[in-house]
């Protein structure tokens, strides 16, 4: 079964960091283009970025751009979104997706979540 375990979250205080990591299984890592999205309370999933199956490529979406940076070690099966100068509007889960960008928000490519709650 392919099983996705996002980990790393926690409350955090506006312009302080966190960094996420993604345990993948069940499924060949290394041949799959990989996403982060999140989604808030009362709100649509947001698509976050995405990354290139051998992880050379990596894209954001514009409100997070320059702020988080994702990556990939293929031999750990891990995927990773280390988030700087946070604030409080990314407050939300934050799933690792089995997708590219495209597909990324459709549910049925999430793990479990983490939480990351950016608050004073």
């Amino acid at each position: 079964d392919v099983q996705l375990q996002a980990s790393g979250g926690g409350l955090v205080h506006p312009g302080g960091s966190l960094t996420l990591s993604c345990e993948a299984s069940g499924f060949t890592f290394s041949s799959q283009f990989m996403s982060w999205v999140r989604q808030s309370p009362g709100k649509e999933p947001e698509w976050v970025s995405s990354i290139h199956r051998d992880g050379s490529l990596a894209t954001y979406a514009d409100s997070v751009k320059g702020r988080f940076t994702t990556s990939r070690d293929n031999a750990k099966n891990t995927l990773y979104l280390q988030m700087k100068y946070l604030k409080p509007e990314d407050t939300a889960v934050y799933y690792c997706a089995k997708a590219p960008r495209y597909a990324a928000t459709e549910r049925e490519w999430w793990g479990q979540g983490t939480l990351v709650t950016v608050s004073s």
